[in-house]
């Protein structure tokens, strides 16, 4: 069988340009690796590509969910597997794009047999936490499951919950489960990672990115979100990069200068993260977006997956 090509990076690095420059010159449809994109209304903060665009290319898992509604790497990677079986058996050829590292490295890796996520678990965990606050809550996992707190920040509400969610569930770490992974798909993955040598000019370009979403009606999107009245900043869906932000802003917590300050920091710091992950997964090949031939790099790269030439 053929591998399946991968275009990956942090965010802000071009990936879905890259990806539309590609599709101009082969048969190809784009799988999106973005959780954010997965949630309907989520559409400026995510960089969800236009309806024009997927209406000229393909893009497959976006809009797939309710932003009340909660979204999985375990239901990635099924919806995933599918979406190159149907992409495949119509003779077309599957790019997967996007740069949540959650979802690729359960595609690549494989997924701990996890059980399914408990509403009154979490509600039960979002009381304790909002008693004690996430820090002691990252404690009492020090207690239960000292390697999966070595790899989750204090401050990381989410991982912290799962993490506690699992444990309460099954009564076992859930790093000991997380060690029990399968590779979900029998198949070998081209992973090409735009990752930019200078880090001065990814800043600056995260910077006027947020700044173009903010001119493109960002803090309405939010806006309309926050009054649909069905939605916490609990939900996956607005804790977003962007979103989590401007709700706080809006819930009253802080001015519309330090959200937007805010989101910056935390796009910047996402950025990071992403590129860490990359930088310690194997055989990769690394193409800076801000080389004036990374394209030809990126398609070279990825020209064997394609299978055309």
């Amino acid at each position: 069988m053929n591998p399946i090509a991968v275009l990956t990076g942090p965010t802000g690095t071009g990936k879905t340009d890259f990806a539309l420059r590609l599709a101009r010159e082969f048969p190809l449809e784009i799988v999106s690796v973005d959780s954010a994109q997965v949630y309907r209304g989520l559409d400026i903060g995510s960089a969800k590509p236009s309806a024009a665009i997927r209406a000229d290319v393909p893009h497959h898992l976006v809009d797939l969910v309710a932003a009340n509604e909660s979204y999985s790497a375990g239901q990635f990677v099924r919806d995933a597997a599918r979406a190159v079986d149907d992409i495949e058996s119509r003779g077309r050829i599957p790019l997967m794009v996007g740069g949540t590292m959650l979802y690729l490295r359960a595609l690549i890796e494989g997924i701990a047999p996890l059980p399914p996520r408990s509403a009154a678990l979490r509600a039960d965990l979002d009381a304790q936490a909002a008693q004690h606050g996430w820090p002691a809550m990252h404690a009492r996992l020090i207690a239960l499951d000292r390697a999966a707190a070595a790899r989750i920040h204090p401050n990381d509400a989410q991982r912290i919950q799962r993490a506690l969610e699992v444990h309460a569930a099954t009564g076992q770490p859930i790093s000991a489960l997380q060690a029990n992974t399968t590779a979900p798909m029998a198949r070998k993955f081209v992973v090409v990672a735009l990752i930019p040598g200078d880090r001065a000019r990814l800043h600056g370009a995260l910077e006027q990115r947020f700044s173009q979403m903010m001119s493109a009606g960002l803090l309405e999107e939010v806006r309309a979100l926050y009054a649909r009245g069905d939605l916490t900043d609990a939900h996956p869906a607005i804790r977003a990069v962007g979103y989590r932000q401007l709700w706080a802003h809006l819930a009253g917590s802080y001015s519309l200068d330090t959200a937007v300050s805010r989101a910056i920091a935390a796009t910047r710091q996402l950025a990071k993260r992403q590129m860490t992950w990359l930088r310690s997964m194997p055989n990769i090949r690394v193409v800076d977006p801000y080389d004036a031939q990374s394209f030809v790099g990126v398609r070279e790269a990825l020209i064997g997956a394609f299978s055309l030439f």
